[in-house]
């Protein structure tokens, strides 16, 4: 599984940060930051890649909440946060929470984009 990230976003960094120190196998974590290999592999551009979380498993991909969702599933520590957020109200309340501060953060962090 490859999670991608915006490595340059101190918040993102913090977070992703946190879910590396569990040193899961599995997990390949990608700078998105001016990395074509990324684009590539997702088949997302520089502007998608930056908007939200992004999560290949094999050849599918995920992004935003549902991204989160896997990841969470996949590192024991955070599992309880799978569980709970992974039930269908909850599931709709957090994936909208996070498309308003996904979208804010872009704001920050979009100038980062090259034209």
């Amino acid at each position: 599984m490859k999670v991608y990230f915006n490595n340059s976003c101190k918040i993102c960094r913090a977070e992703i940060d946190l879910y590396k120190k569990e040193k899961i196998q599995e997990i390949d974590w990608i700078d998105i930051t001016d990395n074509t290999l990324a684009t590539e592999e997702t088949s997302k551009n520089s502007k998608e890649l930056l908007r939200r979380l992004h999560v290949k498993d094999g050849e599918k991909i995920l992004e935003g909440a549902e991204a989160f969702l896997l990841v969470w599933k996949k590192i024991p520590k955070y599992k309880f946060l799978y569980n709970f957020f992974k039930l269908p109200i909850i599931f709709n309340i957090f994936s909208f929470t996070y498309e308003i501060v996904a979208f804010f953060l872009y704001l920050k962090n979009k100038r980062q984009l090259k034209n």
